[in-house]
């Protein structure tokens, strides 16, 4: 790559009492920004991973690993960039141009394990808005691949902070934008093409597939419009689900990579479940020993998501017997107490004692 062609990027910062936090904003799986723009959508911050880590006892050999620890929980994520950007002030191999970076939950997890009280209170106070303003983020990937800056107006300013007489340069910033941007519209356009193609050739009508492939362009169409419905994505992964059998459920990559998902929706949604337990319990204190049934506390408190996915995992589907469904749900409402880290009947409270004392 030559040298005009090389984006120079320096991070925006932020300041927390004496700890300097340079971050970017993720856009999508593909592209990040270095400043917030409220218009274009939204966005997730993200810290970088050493200066998250500086001034800790943690040695600087040591942060691959725990970064890894940290990507593991959802927390933190390895970032490839495209090999035309270099980061100013930051020594980055340049074999894969990859950095660690921490979401703002990442931030605080390390800040309470690791920091002083006095840099735990400036995290505190610094950053609490943009915790509240990202609380129902999902968790990170364990890495994305970045191509795409898209804040062209910033980026034509820093494309070149050591040189900056270099009036070209930002024009270089835009062209390369404007290239991957032609790549990929190109590809989208092949792939409508072969499809073309190959419909007009198919001489059996294979109504199932055709279905299917309508829900999916559907799902594209709207997609571009910018009005992708729920309901029509929920038609489409489940006609996907059903296409054909996707092997062993000891083997299956699809549903490893579905359980995560589900995993990872639920445990972000602990916190919320935890307030709504709180209020129920306060509510309730003068009948903690009176509760209603199972299947009131379970509608009540938990996501109706977690109710169908273990009602039919125990094979409890809703053509069950009205009776079967009643003298289980004390079962799911434990598992769900269990799961949920939120103990509310007598039952879990003595469960969990024995099993901690163990």
């Amino acid at each position: 790559m030559s040298s005009s062609s090389i984006i120079h990027l320096t991070l925006p910062q932020w300041d927390a009492g004496s700890r300097k936090i340079r971050f970017i904003y993720l856009v999508n799986l593909t592209s990040f920004r270095l400043t917030e723009s409220p218009h274009m959508g939204p966005v997730i911050p993200l810290y970088l991973g050493a200066d998250v880590f500086s001034s800790t006892d943690i040695r600087t050999e040591n942060h691959p690993r725990y970064h890894a620890k940290f990507a593991k929980r959802g927390l933190a994520t390895k970032i490839h960039f495209s090999s035309a950007f270099r980061f100013h002030g930051l020594k980055v191999p340049t074999a894969n141009n990859s950095l660690w970076f921490y979401s703002v939950q990442g931030l605080f997890r390390v800040a309470f394990e690791m920091y002083c009280k006095k840099d735990q209170l400036a995290v505190l106070e610094n950053f609490q808005d943009v915790w509240k303003s990202q609380i129902n983020d999902s968790p990170l990937k364990m890495s994305y691949s970045l191509s795409m800056q898209l804040d062209l107006e910033v980026s034509s300013s820093l494309c070149d902070t050591e040189s900056r007489d270099k009036i070209s340069q930002p024009q270089h910033c835009q062209d390369l934008q404007t290239e991957q941007s032609h790549l990929f519209l190109s590809a989208v356009r092949q792939k409508l093409r072969s499809l073309d193609d190959k419909l007009s050739s198919e001489t059996q009508n294979h109504t199932e597939q055709l279905e299917t492939t309508l829900l999916l362009l559907e799902n594209i169409n709207q997609y571009l419009n910018g009005n992708l419905e729920e309901k029509s994505v929920t038609e489409t992964v489940l006609a996907m689900l059903k296409a054909r059998d996707w092997g062993s459920v000891y083997s299956s990559s699809l549903l490893s990579c579905i359980g995560r998902w589900l995993g990872q929706q639920f445990h972000a949604a602990n916190c919320s479940i935890s307030q709504k337990v709180e209020g129920f319990k306060v509510q309730h204190i003068e009948r903690i020993s009176d509760l209603p049934p199972a299947e009131e506390l379970a509608t009540e408190l938990f996501p109706e998501a977690m109710q169908t996915l273990l009602l039919h995992w125990m094979g409890l589907s809703e053509e069950s017997t009205l009776e079967k469904r009643h003298s289980e749900y004390p079962i799911l409402l434990l598992i769900l107490e269990f799961a949920n880290h939120n103990l509310i009947t007598g039952v879990a409270h003595v469960l969990y004692s024995s099993l901690i004392c163990k």
